[in-house]
């Protein structure tokens, strides 16, 4: 963490944000008192397409009579849903 007052950060803005785009964080004085904190983002960014098929193409498929099978052992395989099906509600 650096500190740096409000003059330096209108000399160098450009510098200063992309130091922070690298993780670097600033905290901002005006007259000796802290104002403003800059830091990167903490939620992660959102994958773009290739990112994401680079994460899932090496995952086994998936056995769905097996995963209903796992289902039932765990919940029993009695009806789930009773009487009242929203699905079913939607379809009349």
């Amino acid at each position: 963490m650096k500190v740096i007052d409000q003059r330096e950060f209108d000399q160098n803005p450009a510098q200063i944000m992309e130091a922070v785009e690298a993780g670097e964080t600033y905290h901002v004085t005006r007259d000796g008192t802290e104002v403003a904190e800059l830091r990167p983002p903490t939620y992660r960014q959102p994958l773009n397409t290739d990112e994401v098929i680079a994460v899932v193409k090496d995952l086994p498929p998936v056995d769905y009579a097996e995963m209903r099978a796992e289902a039932d052992e765990f919940w029993g395989n009695e009806d789930r849903l009773g009487d009242d099906d929203p699905w079913e509600r939607r379809r009349g």
